[in-house]
Order: C-alpha cells, then sequence, then structure tokens
C-alpha cells in the first residue's frame, strides 16, 4: 500500500513538471512568435487591421470650389460677353445677369478701345486666322486701324500669344470655351470690352 501511495505521489510531481514545462515553452515560444511578427518585413508580416473611421476622428476637408471671378462692374446689363482687357478674361452673361460662364483668353495683338460693340458677324467652319493659324468658331465684333477683332479658337488646340510684330485680331480661346462662345454670342449680341 505505501509503494502505490509512493507511485501516486511521485506520478503527481512528474506531471505537475510536465506541465510546468509545457507552461514555460508555451510562454518562451509566443514570446518568440511576437518578436518575429514583430521584425518581420511587410511582404511576409500579417496584414495589420487599416484604422477604421469614427464619430470622432476628423473627416477629411472637401475640396472647395472655386467661385469664378464676377464680372466687372462697369460692364453694363443683360445678355452680353464681357472682354476685360488686363485679366485676360471672358465672360457670358445671360439676361438675368447670371454667369453661364468665365474664361481666360490671349489677348490679340491689336485690342479694341474700351466701350460696348455688337457681333457683326460669325463663322463656324475652319479658316485661316490673319496670323496663319487654323481657327473656328469665329466671332467678330469691332474694328481696330481696319483690321476685324473677333473670338476664336485655333483648330489645333493652341493658345500661343501673337507675334507683336504682326497685326492680328483674334482673341483666342481653348476649343471648349470656343464653341461655349459660339453658340452664346449670336449676331448683334453685346460685347463689352472693360480695361
Amino acid at each position: 500500500m505505501d509503494e502505490a501511495k509512493g507511485a501516486r505521489t511521485v506520478s503527481r510531481g512528474s506531471s505537475g513538471i510536465v506541465a510546468g514545462l509545457t507552461a514555460a515553452a508555451l510562454a518562451v515560444v509566443g514570446v518568440l512568435a511576437y518578436q518575429a511578427s514583430a521584425n518581420a518585413p511587410d511582404s511576409v508580416a500579417a496584414p495589420k487591421p487599416k484604422a477604421s473611421t469614427t464619430a470622432t476622428a476628423p473627416a477629411k476637408p472637401e475640396k472647395k470650389k472655386e467661385t469664378p471671378p464676377a464680372p466687372p462692374a462697369e460692364s453694363g446689363t443683360g445678355k452680353r460677353t464681357v472682354y476685360a482687357l488686363a485679366d485676360r478674361r471672358v465672360w457670358l452673361v445671360d439676361e438675368n445677369e447670371k454667369v453661364l460662364r468665365t474664361f481666360e483668353v490671349v489677348p490679340s495683338a491689336l485690342s479694341p478701345a474700351p466701350g460696348t460693340y455688337q457681333v457683326t458677324s460669325r463663322r463656324e467652319d475652319p479658316t485661316k486666322g490673319s496670323d496663319g493659324v487654323m481657327i473656328e468658331h469665329v466671332v467678330r465684333f469691332a474694328v481696330v486701324d481696319g483690321l476685324t477683332v473677333g473670338f476664336s479658337a485655333a483648330v489645333d488646340g493652341s493658345m500661343e500669344s501673337p507675334d507683336p510684330s504682326l497685326k492680328t485680331g483674334g482673341v483666342r480661346m481653348s476649343r471648349a470655351d470656343g464653341d461655349a462662345l459660339w453658340k452664346f454670342a449670336w449676331t448683334r449680341t453685346s460685347v463689352v470690352v472693360v480695361p
């Protein structure tokens, strides 16, 4: 009987030792695994969870749409095309004073004096401009030194400044802007030129 009791005591002691060694081994393996995952390159490491957006996280600011500049105060009223020489900009303004479109232009070598003009003629089909460039959507509205001045877009989309040594009357714009102006500025539509 004493031998059986002693065997059970040894058995309990050895199972306690085995359990302790197993727990220690698991702890060591856990520490090593943690260290390995912390130092692993991104290409082999487990993907890290993405931060979620919460109510307390600041939202990304929305991109503000830039408000186009208003036409100059001295540009008249009613339906009109406004051409600001210094700003190199055109506005298409409807009869309710709403700006339908505004865009930058490249001025002609000859500029009309500030004042109110009317569209005198138009040409949609491509033609050669006074600078030799093929242009479209021509809207003529003034004459300076015997040369007609008008808005147009280069067929190739270029917006080069004119050669100052040449007498040219083409106020150039992008093709999209030229198309919009063509649809807006019919014959007799006012063109207000401001300094």
